[in-house]
């Protein structure tokens, strides 16, 4: 059974008043299920920001209600604000901002002070994250020697450091290439998966589009369920990515039959395990 990690009820933030007043966010609601990634896309000063820092308990709101893992966050004291944020809720930036003076571990263990599990827990579980994102060999190294793909996974890690359930990203791949976007993107997507968290992810790159549980639309402050256009896809066997079989570059046959996958790394995963993959994806549909 489901469980809504994540919900916002008729929620507002307004700036301004009289003539010159701004409905950023205008009477939205929403509701996440665990493992689930959704993504909240729009234009330019849509809001969009705006309302991830409301569900962060960053900011505010005018009116309305927010409940995470079953916590109503205006019952919250200001003074107990930052011990939630720090056990519930998971931060990945567009910037990164890791601290420059620490190393990447130190920079992931940063929260844990905070969190139920203490630093003790913490340390326990650091190497586990190292391992599964790829940086046991650079957990000593300060952020001005790590690559922008680097630095995005020790983000990543920090805000999974004290187990949240719910991870919001505020355009994680902005500021990286394709190729490093592709790997943040999947790292993302397992973290739901696979830990059970509620991924809220703002963004203007369609390259998410794919591995999106739901796609979001915020503009003029109204949020709406956007739905996909009609293309003809074929489904990656690994993540379940949408893929277009014309334009794809990595494929291969297995028991005669055509793979297409949107990654390098899926193709690896899916040789390692094939009939694991392929049993599962008889069970997937290809979206409209």
């Amino acid at each position: 059974m489901t469980k809504t990690i994540l919900q916002a009820n008729n929620l507002s933030k307004h700036f301004g008043r009289g003539i010159s007043e701004v409905r950023a966010v205008n009477d939205v609601n929403l509701k996440i299920e665990r493992g689930e990634l959704v993504l909240i896309m729009g234009p330019s000063g849509s809001g969009k920001t705006t309302l991830l820092s409301m569900l962060g308990a960053l900011l505010s709101p005018s009116s309305g209600r927010i409940t995470i893992d079953g916590i109503d966050i205006s019952s919250v004291k200001e003074a107990a604000l930052a011990a939630l944020r720090a056990e519930k809720i998971g931060f990945v930036f567009q910037a990164f901002n890791l601290l420059e003076a620490l190393t990447a571990e130190e920079n992931i263990l940063f929260p844990a002070p905070l969190g139920t599990e203490g630093m003790q827990g913490a340390k326990k579980r650091l190497d586990e994250l190292l391992a599964r994102l790829g940086l046991t060999a650079r957990r000593k190294a300060l952020p001005g020697t790590l690559s922008g793909g680097e630095k995005q996974r020790v983000a990543i890690a920090r805000a999974l450091i004290n187990r949240p359930p719910v991870i919001l990203a505020d355009e994680p791949t902005g500021n990286l290439d394709s190729h490093r976007g592709q790997e943040v993107m999947m790292i993302l997507h397992d973290i739901a998966r696979d830990e059970g968290c509620a991924v809220l992810m703002v963004t203007h790159d369609p390259r998410v589009e794919e591995i999106a549980d739901r796609i979001l639309w915020l503009e003029d402050g109204a949020l709406r369920d956007r739905k996909s256009e009609q293309h003809s896809w074929v489904i990656d066997p690994v993540c379940g990515m949408r893929v277009d079989e014309w334009t794809a570059s990595v494929m291969t046959e297995y028991n005669a039959q055509k793979l297409v996958f949107c990654s390098h790394r899926c193709l690896s995963r899916f040789e390692a395990q094939p009939e694991y993959y392929l049993n599962e994806t008889t069970k997937q549909k290809i979206p409209d």
